[in-house]
């Protein structure tokens, strides 16, 4: 044995044979470090090792670097390090190991999507996501968390990588116009709002992984989510006529009518987007002036409405055997697919800036709160959950204020809409 310096490693190498005659690599250990070697192989590569018993006694031999790419000194440390860590009790070999084993977080997030599309992972209420909230996930899992982490090993993930995917989010790094279908497009946009609920949707994945063993902590805990941008945005009463007379004019040239029609129930009624291009005949309750929901963001959910949205309904075709208010063209089946489309070419009549389908909801919030409506009767028009269920027992109780509310709140806009 003798002291491992660059000139023992690279003296010529030496004639070792096998019982065949057949030339093998031999080890040079170190006369210094007990466990630092190098082994020197027939062909002139020479790599450095560390040698040890773990705390169960069994013998490890790790590669610690190739010679050439570290030097013998830096092998030095980095064998002193390793011998180190043995002496605390750990395993470096076995850690390695398990290292390369590590599923990467793009298997991870298939694997976190296939346990919530079999209900295994719970969302709301302890209840198992809903289909629309995972297709939703799966869209920021393929646009934002694979883009930036998906040959990230799980087990390797860190804070400093969480805070940068975030960061990576916010400025729009995973930004992108996508192709989707035929004719359709995916606008993926970045900024703090999704960068928010993104690192949301990480953090969950990252639970899952801590729950199935795959690592032991979650390196997003104590990351910092940037706040989204609370919506202002509302239509004024200038804004409301804008839109009746492009309603108006969009019809005199041949829009489609599930368009029309689904923007009128969304301006009078505030309900989410999803729910009024999915609303169906059956949710449609003319005699109790509601609609009855049967799943929603927040699962069954009744919904009041005022007397200009049932005169809406009334007035629409009514394409026999269809079970969407608003059906699809070409199919037999399903809801109509060109809302958003439309939706665009009746803002752009307007010129509206920063408004989308969802200012609705928000101007509709805006006009009951100016008509003095509380907090609480607002949101249980908009059907908002309460804790311990309190929307329903509302609106069971005191069903006709709410309906009056909601029906004196429709009218108002509708007014502002068909002034001239």
């Amino acid at each position: 044995m003798v002291k491992l310096t660059k000139r023992v490693v690279e003296a010529p190498i030496k004639s070792v044979t096998d019982k065949r005659g057949r030339p093998r690599p031999y080890f040079i250990w170190c006369s210094e470090l007990a466990g630092f070697g190098v082994r020197i192989f027939p062909n002139e590569k020479r790599v450095y090792y560390a040698d040890y018993r773990n705390s169960a006694g069994a013998r490890k031999r790790m590669a610690i670097g190739h010679h050439g790419k570290v030097t013998t000194e830096e092998a030095r440390k980095l064998a002193i390090s390793t011998l180190g860590a043995v002496v605390k009790g750990e395993d470096p070999a076995a850690e390695r190991a398990t290292r390369r084993r590590s599923i990467t977080m793009s298997e991870l997030c298939d694997k976190y999507l296939k346990a919530a599309r079999a209900g295994l992972i719970l969302g709301k209420r302890n209840r198992p996501k809903k289909e629309s909230t995972i297709y939703v996930d799966a869209g920021r899992i393929e646009r934002h968390v694979k883009p930036l982490l998906s040959k990230k090993r799980v087990i390797d993930l860190s804070a400093a990588d969480c805070n940068k995917f975030i960061q990576d989010v916010s400025v729009g790094k995973t930004a992108a116009v996508i192709k989707t279908g035929k004719r359709g497009k995916a606008i993926v946009e970045g900024g703090a709002g999704t960068a928010a609920r993104t690192a949301g949707l990480l953090g969950g994945i990252l639970t899952f992984a801590v729950n199935e063993g795959i690592r032991p902590d979650n390196p997003m805990r104590g990351v910092r989510r940037p706040a989204g941008k609370r919506r202002k945005r509302r239509l004024l009463a200038d804004e409301w006529r804008q839109l009746g007379k492009a309603l108006v004019a969009a019809d005199s040239d041949g829009e489609t009518w599930q368009v029309l029609g689904c923007i009128r129930v969304l301006a009078l009624t505030g309900c989410r987007p999803g729910e009024a291009i999915n609303l169906k005949w059956t949710e449609v309750d003319p005699s109790s002036r509601c609609f009855r929901f049967e799943d929603t963001k927040e699962d069954e959910s009744v919904r009041p409405i005022g007397q200009p949205v049932l005169d809406v309904l009334a007035n629409l075709p009514r394409k026999k055997g269809a079970e969407y208010v608003f059906p699809a063209v070409r199919s037999e089946a399903g809801a109509f697919g060109g809302i958003d489309r439309g939706w665009d070419r009746i803002v752009e009549r307007c010129s509206f800036a920063g408004v989308s389908p969802g200012t609705f909801r928000h101007s509709f919030a805006s006009e009951a709160d100016d008509l003095g409506y509380t907090r609480v009767t607002v949101k249980a028009m908009l059907g908002h959950s309460f804790a311990g269920d309190v929307t329903e027992g509302y609106i069971h109780k005191v069903d006709p204020v709410l309906i009056a509310a909601a029906d004196r709140v429709s009218r108002k806009i509708h007014r502002l809409m068909t002034r001239s």
